[in-house]
């Protein structure tokens, strides 16, 4: 019986049918050439009509100089070019700072906007994930205006819906790269304004000597070095408490003794004591008579840390009820806690009562110290957790040079990295320089500190010594 009674030996599997595929095809509209056309020559007419107004000196320059032309021909032309060149001469050599405010700095600027802004603009910006595509010009953020300083391109930019100054923020590598400036910072104007800063050149790269000392003392602000724009770098003591981190040969005694530097007048008038704690016995015992309490062992560290932890607590059961801020004085001083190298005293000690007494004590120091009075400024190497757990209890922070990218997030919190604060990639010739970032601040600023030489130290200790100091061990 061939073929069989049943058939469902003739059944055979089959084959799932493929889904149909559809196809969605947006039509293409081309623009008709009217159109292209109108919009060619109304561009060409909005650029004739505006001229005069954004090239004021270029359009009259040109008029001036046809007119003298068809008028009087060659010799009066160049005679006249002759002697508004000189005009200009003169200008630069008797008053050099007008010139370049008022002549040198607007022409660069606008060299630059037409050499690199606006001819990069685009791709950079579309490259960096802060524009569309390369179609969609109506989403690209459009430069205001682009003036120059001394030592940087400032550019103004209007950014798009949906786009964030934070945006701008966390992308300055990328800007900076593409624009060819060793930096970027972002200034934010308002909520659809920023302002991108790209130095010309990095105003750091000489070193700084140790800076005046002034009197009397604002612990608000004492003056440590220079900022990336310039300006004198300021740190707040009074009602903070400041870490530095960074690698050996760094600069975290430039940091260090700039501070102590700018207190003297206070230290001399007996309204600021500074404690120190020396572990290397090479970085602050140049200062001794500078001090009212000095520790070089792990031991008296610890009784140094533990006796300001009373200092504290005492002044603050006197303020309970009657104050809530702290006016330094002579009978009530303010007082800094210099601990170098931090890590001997939390880590590395042999001593494990030693390494928790510290801790507790530096814990307390700059949990509770701020309002009576009590700041602590301390340098550290290695800034990773299991060496010093404590680094958000100090609400100011400086990274110098690091060794690696991802210490720069562990010392300046999470996207400082990102908005430019590159202290992994400083040169290792440039000791002090590193970025300082502020409570209430997210935005990194790059400094560098001034360097107190032994000679400068050794001054500053011999007037400790003729104002009557003591040195308590």
């Amino acid at each position: 019986m061939l073929g069989g009674s049943t058939g469902e030996a003739q059944k055979q599997p089959t084959a799932p049918i493929p889904a149909q595929t559809i196809r969605f095809t947006v039509p293409v509209v081309e623009t008709p050439g009217i159109f292209v056309i109108a919009r060619w020559v109304w561009a060409l007419v909005r650029l004739l009509v505006l001229l005069p107004v954004r090239a004021p000196v270029t359009v009259a320059l040109v008029v001036s100089s046809a007119l003298i032309l068809d008028s009087g021909g060659w010799v009066p032309l160049a005679a006249s070019w002759t002697i508004a060149v000189a005009v200009l001469v003169l200008w630069w050599w008797r008053w050099p700072h007008t010139f370049c405010t008022r002549v040198a700095l607007p022409a660069l600027a606008k060299w630059r906007w037409l050499t690199n802004y606006r001819r990069h603009w685009q791709p950079v910006l579309v490259v960096a994930g802060l524009a569309e595509s390369y179609q969609e010009r109506r989403y690209l953020p459009r430069i205001r205006r682009v003036t120059c300083t001394e030592w940087a391109d400032r550019v103004r930019v209007k950014i798009v819906p949906g786009t964030t100054p934070e945006d701008f923020q966390t992308r300055v590598d990328a800007l900076a790269h593409g624009f060819a400036a060793p930096s970027c910072r972002v200034h934010v104007n308002g909520a659809r304004d920023v302002t991108l800063e790209f130095p010309r050149r990095d105003t750091l790269a000489e070193p700084l000597d140790a800076l005046p000392v002034h009197s009397p003392v604002d612990l608000r602000g004492v003056a440590m070095g220079r900022t990336e724009e310039g300006d004198t770098w300021r740190l707040r003591l009074h009602g903070t408490h400041v870490l530095t981190v960074g690698v050996t040969g760094a600069g975290k005694g430039s940091v260090i003794w700039s501070a102590i530097r700018a207190l003297t007048p206070a230290i001399g008038d007996g309204s600021v004591q500074v404690w120190a704690i020396d572990p290397k016995r090479m970085e602050l015992s140049y200062g001794r008579p500078l001090f009212a309490h000095y520790a070089d062992s792990g031991e008296s560290a610890v009784d140094l840390l533990e006796q300001a932890v009373a200092r504290m607590q005492e002044r603050a059961a006197r303020y309970a009820g009657k104050q809530r801020t702290h006016t330094p004085s002579p009978t009530d001083p303010f007082v800094v806690v210099v601990v170098d190298e931090v890590a001997f005293l939390t880590a590395y000690h042999p001593d494990r009562d030693v390494r928790r007494r510290a801790e507790n004590a530096i814990a307390t120091l700059t949990s509770q110290g701020r309002s009576v009075g009590v700041c602590v400024l301390a340098a550290l190497q290695d800034p990773r957790k299991e060496v010093m757990n404590l680094r958000n209890l100090f609400p100011d922070k400086i990274a110098l040079r690091l060794d690696e990218a991802s210490q720069v997030d562990m010392v300046l919190g999470e996207g400082a990295r990102e908005r430019g604060a590159n202290a992994h990639l400083i040169d290792p010739y440039l000791p002090g320089v590193g970025f300082v970032k502020l409570e209430g601040s997210p935005v990194p600023v790059r400094v560098r500190a001034a360097f107190v030489t032994d000679e400068d130290i050794a001054a500053m200790a011999a007037q400790g010594l003729s104002s009557g100091r003591e040195v308590e061990r």
